[in-house]
């Protein structure tokens, strides 16, 4: 039996308490961190006026109407193909990056690595540093333990119930859920909503961390496909690094083992072991590893931002390649163009939509009704749509090659006001006289029209009227 059938699935957590760094991708991630917390915080606060007839947030996803409101764009139920186009602009974009960078987007702007920064922020403004962190938890359990983590906790617990707080005002008015949360008013799937996303969010950041990065996200077992020789990542320089030690001996690499990549490193790795699945690429040890050698005289580059082919070609005396060579290349250009015909069609498709809109559905049980006279009657269900923040008066009517009278259901006109941003169903007669060809045709074709009475804009749908076969 070999060895790898007795080892487990998975592994017992072992606790990580990186040190503080400071240098340029530490400042790169501090501002990452306050942007997205403040966009995810704040969005929901941002008033847009969109008239008497709709509500002024900025942003919100309208359940109960079944609407999406994104600034100035209204997106409809019948209009999802504009989520579904904004989801696939994303998958492509995270290739791009894998692609050029790397798990770039797992270093800086993935909400586990947000989060699980900002309660990192947290405990070592409470805990101290690495050391006083490592002795705290090495030591047994006092009055100042105790009181370290539970100030520790309750922080991260106010932290998280503002993330799912955040969260709901997304799917209601802003100020109106606030106000009905501090009443304890606000509904139940309001409440159980925040209550999932604070515990998940106290979990995740607080005690599982990597393990969510290692063991729930698909991503690191994905990325593999999109990187290739020519994919910028964190790296070490082995070759310059080795033979690494303490003491400056003739021959020695630039690497003195002063482990301080490793005690920076949130997911506690070694990234001088080359590439690995746990690895998230916040170069976070490039700042630490430029701080030493700054310290012992050495070039700065050690652990860097480096191609596999880089690699090989330093190795051997050779300069590296440009960064554009890098980035501008076949897989990415085709990314990029690929992402950006979607874009275009999503722009295109938003400013051509119309602002009425209609659908018919024939009502077939039965197909037909003879009146007394012998005409035949077709009945048929009109949806019709206004876009507009105001009423409108909407006329129908019909072509067809033959001769069809319409009527509408409720009214002698063939007018009817469909309300503000409202979906109105009417009913439709067509009728056919007996001395009318399309009264004894099997099919005959028409087509409705809708016409806007203020601003002119018209819509059509065509259907078949069905008469008696002869």
């Amino acid at each position: 039996m070999s060895s790898s059938e007795n080892q487990p699935l998975y592994a017992p957590r072992e606790p990580i308490f990186p040190r503080r760094v400071k240098g340029f991708y530490r400042n790169l991630k501090w501002w990452v961190m306050a942007v997205t917390l403040g966009i995810y915080y704040l969005t929901p606060w941002i008033r847009w006026d969109r008239g008497p007839n709709l509500p002024d947030q900025a942003v919100l996803i309208d359940m109960a109407h079944r609407r999406f409101y994104f600034f100035w764009i209204e997106i409809w139920p019948h209009e999802f193909y504009f989520v579904a186009g904004l989801l696939i602009m994303a998958g492509l974009g995270l290739f791009l990056f894998t692609s050029a960078l790397g798990r770039v987007w797992c270093g800086y702007t993935c909400p586990q690595t947000v989060w699980t920064d900002l309660f990192i922020l947290v405990e070592r403004w409470i805990e101290g540093d690495r050391n006083a962190r490592v002795r705290l938890w090495n030591a047994d359990w006092s009055f100042r333990k105790a009181r370290l983590r539970i100030t520790k906790w309750t922080v991260w617990l106010l932290i998280a119930v503002a993330t799912g707080g955040a969260w709901v005002f997304y799917f209601a008015d802003a100020p109106t859920l606030a106000v009905s949360l501090a009443t304890f008013s606000a509904p139940p799937i309001a409440w159980a909503t925040i209550g999932v996303l604070t515990a998940t969010t106290f979990i995740f950041g607080g005690f599982m961390r990597e393990q969510v990065c290692n063991y729930m996200c698909p991503w690191p077992r994905i990325q593999a496909a999109m990187m290739d020789p020519e994919t910028l990542t964190v790296a070490y320089r082995d070759w310059r690094g080795e033979p690494r030690g303490k003491q400056r001996v003739e021959g020695a690499g630039d690497c003195i083992d002063c482990m301080a990549c490793v005690n920076v490193c949130p997911a506690g790795i070694d990234i001088r072991d080359g590439q690995q699945m746990e690895c998230i690429t916040c170069a976070l040890c490039i700042d630490a590893c430029d701080d030493v050698m700054d310290k012992i005289g050495k070039p700065r580059g050690l652990i860097d931002y480096l191609a596999l082919s880089d690699q090989e070609e330093e190795a051997k005396g050779k300069p590296a390649k440009k960064l554009w060579q890098h980035v501008f290349r076949f897989r990415t250009v085709l990314y990029t163009a690929m992402w950006a015909a979607i874009g275009i069609g999503l722009v295109f498709a938003l400013f051509i939509r119309a602002d009425i809109e209609m659908t018919v559905a024939a009502v077939r049980n039965p197909t037909f009704v003879t009146l007394s006279d012998g005409t035949v009657r077709n009945i048929y269900d009109i949806r019709l749509l206004n876009k507009h923040g105001e009423d409108r008066e909407f006329h129908l009517s019909l072509t067809s090659d033959e001769i069809l009278r319409i009527d509408l259901e409720g009214t002698a006109q063939r007018n009817v006001v469909v309300p503000a941003n409202e979906t109105y169903l009417q009913r439709v007669y067509v009728s056919a006289r007996p001395i009318d060809p399309a009264s004894t045709t099997d099919r005959t074709d028409l087509r409705f029209w809708v016409e806007d009475l203020l601003s002119g804009e018209r819509a059509h749908k065509d259907a078949v009227f069905n008469g008696r076969a002869q």
